[in-house]
């Protein structure tokens, strides 16, 4: 009974996280990369950003958050960076992530150590806070990266979902552990993000965009240019999360620009 019951919950979790937006707020940015801004989480979190990203590396039995491994230092674990402010935070809102009753957080865990050991540590950081990750609390934690096979997702906790790719053909199981579907935007398309995106570049973007959402789940693509105009275009595509590297002039532009 109780694995049918979180069967149930996962599937009705992932159609909430799969419904197509029409109108775009920052609920629907993703701060790609966000260990690499001034202020990591903090930034894209007063923005309040749907989606946030961190690279995470296992050294040592610690998670660090980093894009290199030259890269790592000792003052930017993943419990200081992410998990302690998004804590601190879920505790001032009184169980929400952000003071709107409505907005969620995704946060997107890139690993790029060993899928194993790396997801045995952050299943054990996690654990002690199950009660406020999806499918139960407003934080859902989607690992990307280094993942196991798919037919290794139902092992993890039911608070672990996974970052699937449109080309993978995965059983009704698999699907609902996956949180969202990720590609690269230059498999599909090699433009710029100047002029206007080629029309059989546009049919390509569509085609899979259209795929995933009718599996009921949410589409990013990773790679794409970064400026006003391709915002504009990813949003009338109907790409789910808009990915940027500029959080304050996202935020700012979602909330000015006309709707």
């Amino acid at each position: 009974m109780k694995s049918t019951f979180s069967a149930i919950l996962l599937f009705f979790t992932s159609l909430s996280f799969g419904q197509t937006i029409t109108t775009y707020t920052t609920a629907q940015a993703h701060s790609h990369n966000d260990y690499e801004q001034l202020t990591p989480f903090i930034a894209a979190y007063k923005q309040q950003f749907g989606s946030i990203e961190a690279d995470l590396f296992l050294i040592n039995d610690s998670l660090y958050a980093a894009h290199n491994r030259e890269d790592i230092k000792p003052e930017k674990t993943f419990s200081k960076l992410y998990l302690n402010p998004i804590l601190q935070e879920i505790k001032k809102n009184n169980g929400q992530i952000y003071p709107q009753k409505d907005l969620t957080l995704q946060l997107l865990i890139d690993l790029k150590t060993p899928a194993d050991e790396t997801l045995a540590a952050l299943v054990k950081i996690l654990k002690p806070h199950e009660a406020v990750l999806a499918p139960k609390g407003p934080v859902k934690i989607v690992v990307s990266g280094n993942t196991p096979s798919p037919e290794a997702f139902v092992k993890y906790p039911t608070f672990i979902f996974f970052d699937g790719r449109p080309e993978i053909q995965y059983t009704t199981q698999q699907l609902a552990r996956v949180g969202l579907i990720s590609q690269a935007f230059q498999k599909y398309s090699r433009w710029n993000g100047e002029g206007e995106l080629p029309e059989k570049d546009r049919k390509a973007l569509t085609r899979v965009i259209d795929q995933v959402h009718n599996q009921n789940k949410k589409i990013r693509f990773w790679a794409t240019p970064d400026n006003i105009h391709t915002w504009k275009t990813m949003m009338n595509l109907k790409v789910d999360y808009l990915n940027t590297d500029k959080v304050v002039q996202m935020g700012d532009y979602l909330r000015t620009a006309p709707r």
